[in-house]
């Protein structure tokens, strides 16, 4: 009987849709399970998930039920549900080359990418691939053969206005289930993979569309006299060089440490006894260190990308997001990578998470990054990763491989995890001879326990780069990202850092925000410097140490060893700091202001401080707003300063940086400047480190997985111009390599 119901309701127009919708849930279902790696870790993000394909497949099906005539309409709603299984399908593939999801610039731009893509696709596909289509299939041959029958009724507009509504609810509810578990989840979207586990690929292309349709609109309102009133502001912001310090590390490699969730107070901080970090104490008062104890970091919701953003373009990130994920697709950008390409450098990103994260992908080749090395690139049992992705021993031993081969000088950022929260590290990776602290907050106590990793971590890194021979040409830049503990946590963790919870306030809060930053090299004379200084503040710092002057760029940091630099930072929620004041509510005098040095809160001030207070208030606004006016309009595509050349970011592409890598050095033959060709070989087993993970697993460390290397680079209908390499035109082949490959 319950079959013979169920047969009899298929047979009407509201049941063929609700056939369609169940068919197209089923198999949503199954490529979430199977195909994409959603990171779904509880029962309720499995509920959410099952949920989100069902709104969205409703009102898009039921489209067709609006149309009068039956056999149009059934063509109508079988074609609606033809294109949603196509773009799901389309997903799919494009994950299992990209562990990334399509955006619509991606779909807008494949006709410039189709040629010869053809035989690439069909390696893609997998046998299990029938069971997104065979549905259709079934269907429409049972519609051909009518055992499913057209109903001819005539339904008006009620009843496939209430279909609609039931599909409008669903997704609202899908929404709100979604904000639960996942509060502004549509504001800060650092992943896509966050936003169709969630809500479902077919939200996700909707949401990405608007996001797309908005800014392209915030951009057509860009005009010249914004960018005028941004040159003249940060013209008058820059800082000339210091001729101490101007040149003096020219056609060095840069490596960038990017220290994760890593703040000030662990620097020289013991614990039980023991140094936290005792290898970067030792580093931090180098006599080869620059290092710098009031450097704050400068974040916003975008987080660690946002630190990202500022280290390389000396701008801010925006107030509502991260500019990575809302602008970083399809942003100009006056990046530090593209920057030293002028300069013959290549450039590389080594991070043992999805390249999606953050929006990697795509911003790293708008910022001119010839490489970039994520999780595809590394060992992938799961014992190897913590929560946010690669563990940091694992990501320095198994980068070598990788580093050997680029051509020098090189700049190169690795991008620590282990140091993440909630800070979780596995019995087999702790220090025995390290005995954290007993508080009752349990973050607190892992915390000393990941940044100690982390540090041995960076012990065995230097072991190398000096083994191998990188250490005498490079100049290292350490510094940590943003906080790590929140504000909540402070109080706890007062007496360990030798303050007291009971006098602890804002001013403490806003001093919490140091993070540690260092420039180390052979022929640098170190020092701890105490002047105030920021992430904006590092890019023009390192162009004028490599020799390279930043009065043409738009950037609004000032170099931190400059005599004539500003002596303020700005956070993005407006607190200023200065060399006298921390100023807290972005409000002037009107909020609450402390003497720096002091720490005590200012009350009554005088028409001198008024004064300053007030200019350092202006300024910072001004710094702020200017900097979101370019970024929101994308004026840098307006301006191309004399010599720089901007990334075209067709160039690039990570699924074959090493084979691009090992094509470059064989064309260069001799010429090649990598330390694999200085070596005459590998330098893989000079790498020493006592990662449990790696104790019988050598060859994660010396060799290249056959999952890199049997991924072949597309090359039909791709003209590669060839030069003969000689001595006079090796550094220009090398400058311009990726315009080759």
């Amino acid at each position: 009987m319950e079959k013979k119901k169920i047969i009899s309701f298929i047979q009407t127009r509201t049941g063929f849709l609700t056939l369609l919708v169940v068919c197209f849930w089923l198999k949503y279902i199954f490529a979430a399970y199977f195909d994409f790696n959603l990171g779904l870790s509880d029962p309720y993000q499995h509920f959410i998930m099952w949920l989100s394909p069902v709104g969205a497949a409703i009102i898009l099906i039921s489209f067709g039920f609006y149309i009068p005539k039956p056999l149009i309409s059934y063509i109508t709603m079988l074609i609606l549900d033809f294109a949603n299984t196509a773009l799901l399908f389309a997903n799919i593939i494009y994950y299992r080359q990209f562990s990334d999801f399509l955006t619509i610039k991606t779909m807008s731009n494949v006709g410039k990418v189709s040629q010869g893509l053809g035989k690439s696709t069909v390696a893609l596909l997998h046998p299990t691939d029938i069971i997104i289509w065979i549905d259709l299939i079934v269907i429409v041959t049972l519609l051909i053969i009518h055992k499913i029958k057209i109903d001819q009724r005539s339904y008006g507009l009620s009843t496939p206005f209430a279909i609609t509504s039931v599909g409008a609810f669903v997704l609202t509810l899908n929404i709100f289930l979604a904000e639960t578990s996942r509060p502004r989840l549509l504001r800060n979207t650092f992943d896509r993979s966050y936003v169709v586990k969630y809500l479902g690929i077919d939200t996700f292309t909707a949401y990405d569309c608007f996001k797309s349709a908005q800014n392209v609109q915030v951009t057509k309102n860009a005009n010249a006299a914004d960018l005028n009133q941004i040159l003249t502001f940060t013209k008058k912001q820059n800082a000339a060089p210091s001729s101490s310090y101007f040149g003096i590390e020219k056609n060095r490699n840069v490596i960038i440490i990017h220290l994760e969730s890593f703040q000030q107070f662990l620097i020289n901080l013991k614990v039980n006894g023991k140094e936290v970090t005792p290898f970067l104490n030792s580093l931090y008062q180098n006599k080869h260190t620059l290092s710098f104890n009031n450097f704050y970091h400068q974040v916003g919701l975008g987080r660690t990308s946002d630190a990202e953003n500022m280290l390389e373009t000396s701008t801010y990130g925006i107030p509502d997001g991260s500019l990575f994920t809302s602008l970083g697709s399809e942003n100009t950008f006056q990046a530090a990578p593209q920057i030293l390409r002028q300069d013959g450098y290549t450039s590389a990103v080594f991070h043992g998470n999805v390249g999606s994260f953050w929006n990697r992908n795509d911003v790293y080749k708008n910022m001119g990054y010839n490489y970039f090395f994520d999780k595809n690139y590394y060992s992938s049992q799961s014992k190897d990763a913590s929560g946010y992705g690669l563990k940091d021993k694992l990501l320095f031993a198994e980068s070598v491989k990788y580093l050997e081969q680029m051509q020098q000088p090189f700049y190169a950022k690795f991008i620590t995890v282990t140091n993440h929260i909630p800070f979780n590290l596995d019995k087999e990776d702790k220090d025995p001879n390290f005995k954290t602290t007993n508080t009752a907050d349990q973050t607190i106590n892992n915390y000393f326990e990941t940044a100690h990793y982390l540090d041995e971590a960076l012990r065995e890194f230097f072991h190398y780069l000096k083994s191998s021979g990188l250490y005498k040409n490079s100049m290292v830049v350490i510094y940590g990202d943003h906080y790590g503990l929140s504000n909540s946590e402070n109080e706890t963790l007062a007496p360990i850092i030798g303050e007291s919870s009971d006098t602890w306030n804002t001013y403490n809060n806003v001093q919490m925000q140091r993070v540690p930053f260092m420039i180390h090299a052979n022929n640098l004379k170190g020092k701890i410097n105490h002047e105030i200084a920021g992430e904006i503040d590092v890019l023009p710092t390192l162009m004028h140490l490599l020799g390279i002057n930043n009065k043409n760029y738009v950037q609004f940091g000032s170099d931190m060893l400059s005599p004539k630099r500003q002596n303020w930072i700005v956070f993005r929620n407006g607190t200023i700091v200065s060399s006298r004041y921390i100023i807290v509510g972005a409000k002037g005098i009107k909020g609450t202001v402390y003497d720096r040095v002091s720490g005590k809160q200012i009350i009554n001030f005088t028409p001198q401080e008024k004064k300053e207070i007030s200019e350092l208030a202006q300024k910072a606004k001004a710094s702020l707003h200017y900097s979101d006016l370019l970024n929101n309009h994308n004026l840098l595509r307006f301006y191309t300063p004399t010599g720089f050349v901007p990334a075209d970011p067709t160039q690039f592409d990570y699924s074959v940086n090493y084979q691009k890598m090992i094509a470059i050095r064989n064309e260069l033959a001799g010429n090649s400047t990598s330390l694999y060709s200085r070596h005459r070989g590998t330098t893989t087993n000079l790498y020493r480190t006592d990662a449990a993970e790696l104790k019988d697993r050598k060859q994660e460390i010396t060799q290249v997985p056959d999952s890199v290397k049997n991924i072949k680079e597309n090359t039909k209908n791709k003209t590669v111009q060839k030069i003969p390499i000689t001595k006079k035109n090796a550094q220009t082949f090398q400058k311009n390599c990726a315009f080759f490959f």
